[in-house]
C-alpha cells in the first residue's frame, strides 16, 4: 500500500487566527464587536472602522484586514494611556 502524503494545514486558516475562513458580514462585525449593525456602518461611512469592500450589493470584511485593524487600536490604545 502506498503512503499518503501528510494533510498540510490551509495557510489561510493560520493567516486568520481562529476567525472563520470566509468573508465576513456587517452583522458578523457588529457580533463580534457587541455593537448594533448600524453602527458598523456608520463606521463604513466615516472610514473609522475595518476596512470593508463591496461585492455588487454587499459590504463585506476581510478577516485578516478585521484582525490587521484590532492590533492597530490595541497598540493607539496601549500608546494613549
Amino acid at each position: 500500500m502506498g503512503t499518503t502524503a501528510p494533510a498540510q494545514a490551509d495557510p489561510r486558516a493560520i493567516l486568520r487566527g481562529g476567525l472563520p475562513d470566509r468573508y465576513l458580514t456587517p452583522d458578523d462585525i457588529a457580533e463580534m464587536f457587541e455593537v448594533p449593525k448600524e453602527t458598523v456602518y456608520q463606521w463604513r461611512k466615516k472610514r473609522i472602522g475595518p476596512p470593508g469592500f463591496r461585492i455588487g450589493k454587499y459590504v463585506r470584511y476581510d478577516p485578516a484586514d478585521v484582525r490587521a485593524y484590532v492590533a492597530e487600536r490595541k497598540g493607539v490604545d496601549c500608546d494613549a494611556a
